[in-house]
């Protein structure tokens, strides 16, 4: 009973863009974005490695992972349209 409480009370975690939000944008705007998000991952890596602390170290995930997600919607092949087919 106890594991099933502390399961259910877990918070969800906050992404950084949503799905429907990366759908809606622009490949140009994707790539704008990987761009801005890479500069922020790498000036995080760079202060931690230099002795610093960071604010947020969770941060540094969801960065990673939403530029994986952008990278993943910008390779993906569109779907054909059911016409077409």
């Amino acid at each position: 009973m106890f594991r099933l409480l502390s399961r259910t009370r877990r918070k969800r975690k906050l992404a950084i863009l949503r799905k429907r939000e990366l759908n809606q944008m622009l490949p140009e705007e994707r790539r704008k974005k990987v761009t801005e998000l890479r500069a922020e991952l790498t000036s995080i890596r760079t202060s931690v490695k230099s002795g610093g602390t960071v604010d947020n170290p969770a941060r540094i995930r969801e960065l990673r992972k939403t530029i994986a997600r952008l990278l993943t919607l910008e390779n993906s092949p569109t779907k054909p349209s059911p016409e077409a087919a």
